[in-house]
């Protein structure tokens, strides 16, 4: 296959065993690829991982945000004219001719500008990535609401993460794919644009797909399949709460508060 992908990883404090597998399974391929690694880290001892010149390390400590960090690298694979860019997460890898897969499926699909492929966790369990556009309540219900309360409202979750839609086939036209593995045909993004940058972390996937969907296709594309680590960190700490909801707040003030397009 002759085409030239470029993928970026934005780094911040990351196990380094996990960061070697996501770069090793993104660089195993005969394809021309190219990786850019944003480091948000304060210091730049994660360097060590330059150790390709497939890759190139950018130490940017200032840490903007996982949207304004990844457009430094769009920008870089628009100077490339890269075919295809890949935005992924440190904590993913993958088996070796998967991205082919990804190219095959995009040239066999030249109106789809946004694909995701099945993501399981490392157990082999499904995650339920593909979803609808987000509304208020989805994401308050999501981050706080107590368990016994959310069972009340299992089947509009359910709704909420496509699981009355089979995940074992090609599903198109999602709204919402996540942002753990976005393939995205560069023309198409280039005439999205980038990230927005005031999304400092959370919902900016939801953002950049509506908006490949305006002007494109979107997919997931189960026979391209990934593992991912997924550390929840949102319902982990009060502090990514807070994020969550500084980046809704920006969310729904562009797109609208009162409905969801499903």
């Amino acid at each position: 296959m002759s085409f030239n992908i470029t993928s970026c990883i934005v780094l911040y404090n990351n196990d380094i065993n996990m960061l070697k597998e996501a770069i090793k399974s993104f660089l195993n391929t005969q394809i021309e690829v190219h990786l850019f690694l944003v480091d948000n880290s304060p210091t730049d001892a994660l360097k060590i991982l330059k150790d390709d010149e497939r890759i190139t390390y950018i130490h940017n400590p200032s840490n903007p945000g996982f949207g304004a960090s990844h457009n430094v690298a769009i920008k870089k694979a628009f100077e490339l004219n890269s075919d295809y860019h890949l935005v992924l997460n440190p904590d993913i890898y993958f088996d070796e001719g998967i991205i082919e897969k990804l190219v095959l499926f995009a040239e066999n699909n030249k109106n789809i500008g946004h694909i995701m492929p099945r993501v399981e966790y490392p157990n082999g369990d499904l995650q339920y990535l593909c979803k609808t556009n987000p509304t208020f309540f989805d994401l308050f219900a999501r981050g706080f609401m107590p368990k016994f309360l959310k069972k009340v409202f299992s089947k509009r979750m359910d709704k909420y993460e496509y699981k009355n839609h089979d995940y074992n086939d090609i599903i198109y036209n999602i709204p919402y794919l996540s942002g753990c593995f976005m393939f995205l045909r560069t023309s198409t993004l280039k005439e999205v644009g980038y990230f927005d940058d005031k999304i400092f972390m959370y919902l900016e996937d939801a953002d950049l797909t509506r908006r490949f969907l305006e002007v494109s296709e979107t997919a997931y594309f189960p026979e391209a399949k990934v593992f991912h680590h997924f550390g929840k960190l949102t319902h982990k700490k009060i502090k990514f709460k807070w994020i969550t909801v500084q980046s809704a707040f920006i969310y729904f003030n562009k797109w609208g508060w009162l409905k969801s397009i499903y």
